[in-house]
This record gives C-alpha cells, structure tokens and sequence, in this order.
C-alpha cells in the first residue's frame, strides 16, 4: 500500500513549524527533568476503572507544556487530561503528558511525552521523548525522522516474518469500537504470523520504534489523538504507512491505528481484513463494545 496521506507539509498553517518544533523541543526538555524525578508516581485520579487513571505528574506536567505551547504560539491545546478544543477541527496542539501512565507509576522505563501539531485533522509535526531511554524523535510532514538529532534513515521494507511487531491494549474495550474477544484474536493471528510479538505498554514507544525500524509494525486499538498523532508523524516521516485497521488513512477521527513499513503493512492488514467485522466477536455475558465519550475528569472542576 502507498498511503502519501500527510506525507507533504501543508502551506496554511498558521504557525511556522520549524519555529514550533523548535519550541516544543525546548519545553519537552525543560519538563524531562521533573518527568525523570516523578517516576514511581501513584494513581491520584481515575478515569472510570482502576487500570486508567493519572499521576499528580500527568497534571502537572500537561499543565506546564500546555501553558507554553499556548504562550509560545497562540494555539490552543488539547491534552489528555485537561481536553481542550475538538482536536478534528483547525490547527491545535495534542499533548499526552505520559504516555504509558501505568509503566511509569510502576518504575517501567517504557513510558514518554508526546506531543503533536495538528492541522485539519492530520499531524503537521510530532514529538515522543523517552526520558527514561535517553531517546528523543522528532518529525515534520515531508521531511525526516530524527533521533537525538540524527536523521533516521528511510524504514527498510521487512516482513512481520522477519522482525517483530508491536500491539496495543488488549484489555476492555469499553472505549472502543473492537471488543476484547476481536483483539485476542488479532493477538493470536498475528502472533502466529510474526517472528515476534511485544507489547510495551505504550503507544508512543510502539509508533517510534516502528519508525525507527525497531519494529516491523504496530496495532493500536485506540482512538484518542493524543496517543497516535506524534507517532503517525514519526512514520511517515520514515517512508510507512498508517491507517486504521480498515486500511483507510489515519486521522485524529480514526477508531484505530495500524502502521508499519508498506510490506509489513500489506501483511497485518491482509490478516485483520480476513478476520471479517470487528462486531461479530462478543463476550461471553457481555454486550458489543461500542464507543464511548472521553471519561470524565473531576479535577477539571477544581481548576488547574
């Protein structure tokens, strides 16, 4: 498949993005610090079930890069844990303050900052700082992915027999359009196909590695821009290709996220395609799971 979906940077947007990846660089490296020294931060608000919930980290730090993305460009922020404007109209930023909340609660190194411009539903540019790995990528529509600075070269193009894959959640869907017993046997299928598979606990490591040729492909069963955006941009910018798991091409409205590199790609989406609808695996006792609203944040009515 040749996806060219947000691979060419757009010339209406209202910020300049080299000047705003520089800034977001800046603040990410500003906040890694405090990031590095909350690690082993516990569960303070929860989000609806006891396995989806934010560090006093989370808030803080989101509240911190929010402030200077919105004073650095005037644009408007939507994070994970605050909101903000619908991230699938104009120009805002996305952020996710830790991605991978529960690995970093658990002293788990698997866990980063993730940060995305988004323009008319597509990442102009993204962000993943893996303090805890000493890893740091940043990408722009059209040009290279970075790492530390260093271009990465272009995504070889592997098979999923050859090096390993990398799937999301497999937890409830309660959030989601893909039930549990769906994800177990997209787990079990690919896990068959692949030479391996791993499941880090974080979108962002999973997208990043991807891109840098760590790893063949990625699943994600979630939703939420604040997780696939930065990530969606790191790929592209390595020459891969990301869609949802439909095979059409990724935006922040998508229900799900498949990327790889255009072999690798072929393959996962021939084995979920045979799969058939998502819709007809069910739980035993349990209604389909269909998509919920963002969970509620109490903390919001404290203010930040």
């Amino acid at each position: 498949m040749d996806d060219q979906t947000g691979n060419t940077l757009p010339t209406d947007v209202p910020v300049d993005p080299a000047e705003a990846l520089a800034l977001a660089v800046r603040v990410l490296d500003e906040v890694s610090p405090r990031f590095i020294e909350g690690v082993g931060a516990k569960g303070v608000q929860y989000k609806g079930t006891r396995t989806d919930f934010a560090t006093e980290l989370d808030l803080e730090l989101e509240r911190r890069i929010t402030d200077a993305l919105r004073e650095g460009t005037g644009l408007e922020v939507h994070g994970e844990e605050y909101g903000g404007p619908p991230v699938n109209e104009g120009t805002l930023w996305v952020v996710d303050p830790i991605d991978g909340t529960a690995n970093y609660s658990l002293g788990i190194p698997t866990a980063g900052i993730l940060v995305s411009l988004v323009h008319d539903r597509q990442p102009v540019l993204g962000l993943t700082w893996l303090p805890l790995l000493g890893l740091r990528f940043t990408s722009v529509a059209g040009g290279p992915l970075r790492q530390n600075d260093e271009v990465v070269p272009a995504l070889p193009d592997v098979s999923i027999r050859d090096v390993a894959l990398g799937l999301g959640s497999l937890n409830t869907g309660a959030r989601t359009t893909y039930p549990p017993a769906y994800r177990r046997e997209v787990f079990e299928q690919l896990t068959l196909d692949a030479a391996r598979t791993r499941k880090f606990g974080s979108t962002g490591v999973d997208l990043s590695f991807v891109a840098s040729g760590r790893l063949s492909a990625a699943v994600s069963f979630g939703n939420f821009a604040w997780d696939n955006a930065a990530g969606t941009s790191h790929v592209r910018s390595a020459g891969g290709v990301v869609t949802d798991l439909a095979g059409e091409p990724w935006s922040v409205e998508s229900q799900s996220l498949l990327a790889a590199g255009p072999r690798a790609h072929v393959e996962v989406l021939d084995t979920v395609t045979q799969l058939g609808d998502p819709g007809n695996f069910f739980e035993a006792g349990r209604r389909r799971a269909t998509p919920d609203p963002e969970s509620p944040r109490q903390w919001l009515e404290e203010g930040r």
